[in-house]
């Protein structure tokens, strides 16, 4: 089988990686990407629980990339029926190029992605909610510019929500400060490892604490889904937690609200925050659609995530160190002669030479003797 990777985690993605879905997810938003990756190709999804927009953003998502997606429920297949989830994977896996599943246990999901041999899609767990909150963060890129250095605060309880925020805070520059009643903090283990890797997550009991200054403000429903029998219990323990316009004014002036809803009014979030100036829940919501169509291009189309990462600035190149110049050896500066001495010189030497060389060398002659002198 052709080798591939799966999304169960945001740890599944470096910061380069998450960076460069949220770039391809902008195109996409924007109607710049026209290519159909998932031409041909059919994605399973498996609804454990129940949900409105996982079903159609991923389903509408499929479509628009130019493939089929198929809704499986556990009415719909062997799987409410007993069938091992290994088997389910292996059958699955020869059928389809995909599976996206939306489940109660971790565990399970982690099954299916061990024994399929086609990308696995974590569209919920009761341990963490990935999709949602890379929605989450692109709505944050789309308003506010970008999320780092941001403050990011969540109200409410430590569930899968609040560990995809943690495990987010592990891979991307902002703060996260969680305020959650006592008995419903995060998973201390989750927390803890994120700590470890550096990440910047401060828990604290006080909403007014964790919302102080912050840009963003996000929550959930108090009691998810198969926590029903718990909703009056609950109700009493986060008294106090409901995000409404006293909370709100304590976040940034341009502080922007955040739920994935569905939402329930008057419990934790208030009527006047959920439709006011500052919620952006409607375009959170489909940004789902974006986001994900961005993570099935990737893992199921083959589209290049390489190609939209930033390119990591390049060291300029070390010029050799230059050798101190030699200083130039000065040659002895000759005196001027004048011209006409030099010439007079020269004529003069030339001529006594000349004349030193034709002029013969004269004969002794003797002078005849005078008569009548007398011979010695």
């Amino acid at each position: 089988m052709k080798a591939h990777r799966d999304f169960l985690s945001i740890l599944d993605f470096s910061s380069a990686e998450l960076d460069g879905l949220f770039v391809l997810a902008e195109h996409i938003r924007a109607k710049r990407y026209t290519r159909k990756p998932l031409a041909g190709k059919a994605l399973a999804m498996i609804f454990m629980k129940s949900s409105t927009r996982t079903r159609v953003s991923f389903e509408v998502g499929a479509y628009d990339l130019g493939g089929h997606a198929l809704f499986l429920s556990p009415r719909d297949i062997q799987l409410g029926r007993g069938e091992p989830i290994r088997d389910m994977a292996r059958v699955l896996t020869r059928m389809s190029d995909g599976i996206m599943i939306r489940a109660y246990a971790h565990a399970d999901v982690e099954e299916l992605a061990r024994y399929a041999d086609v990308p696995v899609i974590n569209g919920l767990t009761d341990l963490s909610h990935p999709c949602q909150i890379l929605a989450d963060l692109l709505t944050v890129r789309q308003f506010l510019g970008s999320y780092k250095g941001k403050r990011i605060a969540w109200i409410g309880d430590g569930n899968n929500m609040a560990h995809s925020w943690i495990e987010a805070a592990q891979r991307l520059d902002f703060s996260l400060r969680l305020a959650c009643p006592e008995g419903y903090e995060p998973d201390p283990v989750v927390l803890e490892i994120a700590r470890a890797e550096g990440a910047d997550i401060t828990l604290v009991r006080d909403p007014r604490e964790a919302v102080r200054d912050a840009h963003v403000v996000n929550t959930d429903v108090w009691a998810s889904m198969g926590q029903e029998d718990e909703s009056n219990e609950r109700i009493k323990v986060f008294d106090g937690f409901m995000v409404d316009d006293a909370l709100m004014s304590f976040a940034d002036p341009d502080a922007i609200f955040l739920h994935c809803l569905p939402a329930h009014r008057g419990e934790e979030v208030s009527e006047s925050v959920l439709e006011g100036p500052q919620s952006r829940v409607w375009a959170e919501a489909e940004n789902r659609l974006h986001i994900q169509k961005a993570i099935m291009a990737v893992l199921m189309g083959d589209e290049k995530l390489e190609s939209h990462m930033a390119k990591p600035a390049k060291k300029p190149a070390k010029k050799p160190a230059k050798k101190p110049a030699k200083k130039p050896v000065k040659k002895p500066v000759k005196k001027p002669v004048k011209k006409a001495v030099k010439k007079a010189v020269k004529k003069a030497v030339k001529k006594a030479v000349k004349k030193a060389v034709k002029r013969p060398a004269k004969k002794s002659v003797r002078k005849p003797a005078k008569k009548g002198a007398k011979r010695r």
